[in-house]
């Protein structure tokens, strides 16, 4: 590594007069290296961290639950809202593709983060929600009108997708100190899914399932009932997001008083630099894609699980507790996995390279399944849980860690903008397959494949990735 990686340039803001550049080493050598020595002229000493963090992480995570609850509304309940608001299968796709699609703007929210801090682009954030979710409960007897004003909301949320998922790296590096900071990335970031995974359960479990996957309600429901239900619905997540816009307008700090960490109060580059650092690193590019393609893959295949399993006899019920599982029990295992990391430091590699080859079992194991016409495996209610739920524990496991990875490879560019890029690649993949989908929706062996392909692939990449921890050297270093 060493100091090859960047120019004398680069390095002069993070050097002070008489420093010359780093010594080469390992993983915990190199331009980390140049960056403490430059703090240790600098900082202040040992950070400080507050009470009030954690509240600050609870209306943060709050508002990525909400957003992910709202973005994953309608696939859980993709039958039914066929029946009341006339969607067809291009609209369901197209409901759930608002949320990439939302991450367009994304380098416009990243730079609004670097400059304004977290503060400004949290209130933009919630305003855009509480918009998108007042759009979609304008009663309306147009159907067709109504479908519009229901896909401008899912747009408006979807552009609240860039803060909830990018900034949870920068919100842990400005208030929680070393030993938390994964953790804290942890929670920020997996509540967003949480909120995607609540979807499969709330849906089904209050909106019914029309004709043809739940016989039992066939004769007790009619289109009116359906879209009554679907309408509350709408309207719970409609509170819900005013009152977490309330509470964020009453109290949400932009940073503490004083840094928590010696890599917190350091200098980042600046967002010209940034870019030109993330374009020209070839390590970042490798593990960006190795994080970006998988998860990118099984985010849509997440939004659209209804869809793929309606053609194997399985009901939105059943659909629904599956995502849920395979969601919940990820969220669980990625907070347990980075709490790990923050006690076992520098494992980061490793941890990802055991959560892959999983996923690449378990996702081949549930297209296997799926085809059990040709592979003769059975199909049982057993199978299809177990499958999903471990493709979704491993998966979402991973995001944390790679999170951490990210920031650690890249650093000092800030948090926002590394984390900025590559979920706008994932988005990016998420967009380009729901679009094939809304084309190809009548059968979807294809869709399926993909998990596998895109698991291996990451794997092969993390396999030949070489990781640094130049964050974490910089903050030990000093700090002792």
């Amino acid at each position: 590594m060493g100091a090859g990686w960047s120019s004398e340039e680069e390095r002069q803001p993070l050097l002070g007069p008489g420093l010359g550049p780093a010594a080469p080493g390992g993983a915990w050598r190199g331009r980390g290296e140049a960056a403490a020595a430059a703090a240790a002229a600098a900082a202040p000493g040992p950070g400080r961290v507050y009470g009030r963090r954690w509240l600050v992480l609870l209306l943060f995570s709050l508002l990525g639950f909400a957003q992910g609850l709202v973005w994953n509304t309608w696939g859980p309940i993709q039958n039914s809202a066929r029946q009341a608001y006339g969607f067809s299968s291009w609209d369901i796709a197209l409901l759930v593709l608002w949320g990439p699609i939302g991450f367009l703007p994304c380098f416009a929210f990243m730079w609004l983060l670097d400059k304004r801090g977290l503060r400004i682009t949290v209130l933009l954030t919630s305003f855009l929600m509480v918009l998108g979710t007042g759009l979609r409960c304008i009663p309306i007897s147009d159907l067709m009108l109504k479908r519009r004003l229901i896909h401008g909301g899912q747009l408006l949320n979807g552009l609240a997708g860039p803060t909830v998922m990018n900034a949870a790296p920068f919100l842990s590096t400005t208030w929680f100190s070393a030993d938390e900071r994964a953790t804290a990335t942890a929670i920020a970031s997996m509540l967003s899914y949480l909120g995607g995974a609540c979807a499969f359960l709330v849906g089904p479990l209050v909106v019914p399932a029309p004709n043809g996957t739940s016989p039992l309600l066939a004769s007790e429901t009619s289109r009116t009932h359906i879209k009554d239900l679907i309408e509350t619905v709408l309207y719970a997540e409609f509170g819900v997001v005013c009152l977490l816009f309330s509470a964020t307008l009453a109290y949400f700090p932009p940073r503490p008083p004083l840094p928590p960490s010696v890599a917190a109060a350091s200098q980042r580059l600046s967002y010209r630099r940034s870019f030109c650092r993330l374009l020209s690193n070839m390590r970042f590019l490798m593990i960006a894609l190795a994080y970006a393609i998988p998860l990118g893959v099984f985010a849509g295949w997440s939004g659209v699980l209804d869809l793929i399993l309606t053609p194997v006899h399985v009901s939105q019920v059943d659909a629904g507790w599956i995502g849920f599982w395979s969601i919940v029990g990820g969220c669980v295992v990625g907070i347990g996995m980075a709490r790990f990391a923050d006690f076992i430091r520098g494992m980061l590699k490793l941890i990802l390279l055991l959560l892959f080859s999983g996923a690449t079992l378990s996702s081949t194991w549930f297209t296997l399944t799926c085809l059990n016409s040709i592979t003769h495996l059975p199909l049982t209610t057993v199978t299809l849980y177990a499958s999903c739920i471990l493709l979704g524990v491993f998966l979402n496991s991973s995001i944390p860690i790679f999170f951490e990875l990210f920031v650690e490879t890249v650093y000092p560019v800030p948090e926002g903008i590394t984390c900025g890029v590559v979920t706008f690649l994932s988005n990016m993949f998420m967009g380009v397959l729901l679009f094939f989908l809304t084309f190809y929706h009548t059968e979807l062996s294809w869709f399926n494949w993909c998990l596998p392909g895109s698991c291996l692939l990451s794997l092969l990449l993390i396999l030949c990735f070489r990781e640094s921890y130049d964050r974490l050297y910089l903050d030990v270093v000093v700090s002792v």
